[in-house]
């Protein structure tokens, strides 16, 4: 039996025709980051807001994925302050035609 389905394009908010798509990518992708270097470290919410000068309801906001307070800028000081470099590329398209994209990528 044959099942119908659909490749998705790699960003799950510009399949579902989300505004800003590729932003919603990239601060998702920051935000994983962010919980992953809070956990490699051992940190509790509390003891990772105490570094991050925030209170512990707003990581537990940020590791539960509810990003909408926060901006790309604040997640890069995160991950700087959790002691990770953050290198943002700016590359000319040959050819562009329309507006560049944002993408978030590990070294």
């Amino acid at each position: 039996m044959k099942k119908d389905y659909t490749v998705g394009s790699g960003n799950v908010f510009a399949d579902l025709e989300l505004p800003d798509a590729e932003e919603r990518l990239a601060k998702a992708r920051l935000a994983m980051e962010v919980g992953k270097l809070i956990a490699k470290r051992g940190l509790t919410q509390a003891a990772a807001g105490k570094l991050l000068r925030v209170d512990q309801p707003r990581i537990s906001k940020l590791l539960r994925g509810h990003l909408a307070d926060f901006s790309t800028a604040t997640l890069v000081k995160y991950i700087n302050a959790l002691g990770s470099d953050v290198e943002l590329v700016v590359q000319e398209r040959p050819r562009a035609s329309g507006p560049g994209h944002l993408r978030v990528r590990w070294a």
